[in-house]
């Protein structure tokens, strides 16, 4: 999860969420070489009092500022167009989780197994112990084992949600009377955090997710006491 003054991205969980923060320092070490340049130019234009009463065309520089930003973009776009495709690849998911978006709270149902189908409340601010953390820790979490192809169905029952969970690198729209689907993989134990990123009525900022990152055995024995 974020902490407090973290100016970065969260740590990655996943390895989409890996490849997006490499393309976003790759990105950001663009724009910033193009406004240092852009910056240094400036600085010249309005320190120096050049002029040439002769100038009248120059074809090279034209032809250098309309290829050079061409070329810029190529750089962005092939990276970007791969994670793009990337992110929507579903490889063969073991386990598949259903998400419902309601008002206020998540619904998940664990599609391959018998009964096991849960709510998902934020815990209130009077009844939070120490160990939680406000406004962000729920009644339940969702379990998943790690290293594992997980598929996510997404919906609501009333308006627009969005589940998302940023270090997965995961952010879908859950839309009444449609399913939307992503997958992603978790590469390392742990709790991880979200929260609705849909303005969705009064109580938007208190429908938090937490999903829980488990190993495989682990995984099994919960998911059979649930459904036993």
């Amino acid at each position: 999860m974020t902490t407090w003054a973290n100016m970065n991205l969260q740590d990655s969980a996943s390895p989409i969420m890996e490849q997006l923060i490499y393309f976003h320092d790759h990105a950001l070490m663009i724009i910033v070489m193009i406004l240092a340049i852009v910056t240094y130019m400036m600085i010249m234009l309005i320190m120096n009092d050049f002029n040439n009463r002769f100038l009248l065309e120059g074809q090279l520089i034209e032809v250098a500022w309309t290829i050079a930003p061409a070329i810029i973009l190529i750089f962005i776009a092939i990276p970007s167009l791969r994670l793009l495709y990337l992110m929507d690849e579903i490889n063969s998911p073991a386990v598949t989780l259903k998400t419902i978006g309601h008002q206020w709270y998540w619904s998940y149902e664990y599609s391959d197994f018998m009964k096991v189908e849960f709510d998902s409340y934020m815990i209130p601010q009077n009844e939070s112990e120490m160990k939680n953390f406000r406004l962000l820790d729920v009644d339940n979490r969702a379990a998943l084992p790690m290293n594992t192809f997980i598929r996510i169905i997404i919906t609501a029952t009333d308006v627009l949600h969005s589940w998302t969970v940023p270090s997965l690198g995961v952010k879908a729209d859950a839309t009444p009377g449609r399913l939307n689907q992503t997958s992603f993989l978790i590469n390392r134990p742990g709790v991880l955090y979200g929260q609705c990123s849909e303005i969705c009525g009064a109580n938007h900022s208190f429908m938090p997710i937490v999903i829980e990152s488990i190993s495989t055995n682990k995984f099994i024995n919960w998911i059979s006491k649930l459904s036993g």
